[in-house]
């Protein structure tokens, strides 16, 4: 009970208000979505339709089919290629983030707050389109251009990540484990894979969904610097609208195959990232 006399849990209930204008927004945001995979399964006569169509058709397989065989995209390449990318740079960000927030947030050495206000200035600073041009410079010095390594290696570290792990290891382990723990006479790698990673896991999981929806999204980096014929996902949605740009179907049929993956992503991680915000949430 509350001190008014009502239930604790009764707080948390939403009024009509509350339920009505959080349905509509929820329908606004997801009719797009919606409508992106009904136009995929029509035909272009339908996409002209006034009004439009609103419930499914049977083309998907033949539109799919003419999105695949399309010369012009490299759409299968583009699709193996975004998600080499997307999960080596997810993997690279989580792993060099919980390293760096532990040791910012647990270990102590000389020099940690200036460090820590650097990579904080990083995350202020646009340093992707400010440094482009020298970026562009130093792949044709390596060799790397056309090459998947170019849209890899720049985003390997993230500052964000950095910033958002050393908050979260900072009220998710208490300094009095990472001591008991050396009193034991584990070792500082130890102390990370037993004791930091597990406390971790929940902060892990929603920075990689946004590290991996952020590079799976990546456009104009890409674009600069690999081949039309080696694209990522969204260089191949872009070459798909220079030549089929009056193919409303195909480009439906394209974009949805390309927002598919992080569906999937939200379907398999779905628990782990609600869980890790509401324990951020409850602990901030």
């Amino acid at each position: 009970m509350t001190t008014t006399g009502q239930p604790a849990n009764r707080l948390w209930d939403a009024g009509l208000l509350t339920k009505v204008v959080l349905t509509f927004a929820l329908l606004l945001s997801a009719f797009p979505i919606y409508y992106m995979f009904i136009m995929a399964t029509r035909t272009n006569d339908d996409a002209l339709d006034v009004p439009p169509p609103f419930l499914p058709a049977g083309h998907l397989g033949e539109n799919v089919q003419r999105l695949l065989s399309t010369e012009d995209a490299y759409f299968i390449t583009g699709l193996v290629n975004s998600a080499i990318v997307a999960t080596t740079v997810t993997v690279s960000v989580v792993l060099i983030s919980t390293l760096a927030g532990f040791a910012f947030a647990k270990l102590r050495f000389r020099g940690s707050k200036i460090l820590l206000g650097l990579i904080l200035v990083t995350m202020m600073v646009p340093l992707q389109q400010m440094g482009i041009v020298p970026l562009y410079e130093l792949m044709v010095t390596l060799g790397w251009t056309g090459q998947l390594q170019a849209v890899i290696l720049p985003f390997l570290v993230n500052g964000f990540g950095v910033f958002m792990m050393t908050q979260y290891a900072s009220q998710a382990v208490p300094d009095e484990l990472v001591e008991a723990a050396r009193v034991d006479g584990a070792s500082t790698l130890s102390i990370y894979r037993k004791v930091i990673l597990p406390a971790l896991r929940p902060g892990m999981a929603v920075l990689a969904l946004l590290v991996f929806m952020q590079t799976w999204n990546e456009f104009m980096w890409p674009l600069i610097v690999l081949l039309p014929d080696n694209p990522v996902v969204q260089t191949s949605i872009a070459a798909l609208n220079q030549a089929h740009g009056t193919d409303y179907v195909m480009l439906f049929t394209g974009t949805a195959a390309s927002v598919l993956p992080l569906f999937v992503v939200f379907v398999l991680f779905g628990r782990q990232i609600v869980g890790g915000l509401m324990e951020g949430a409850v602990k901030a």
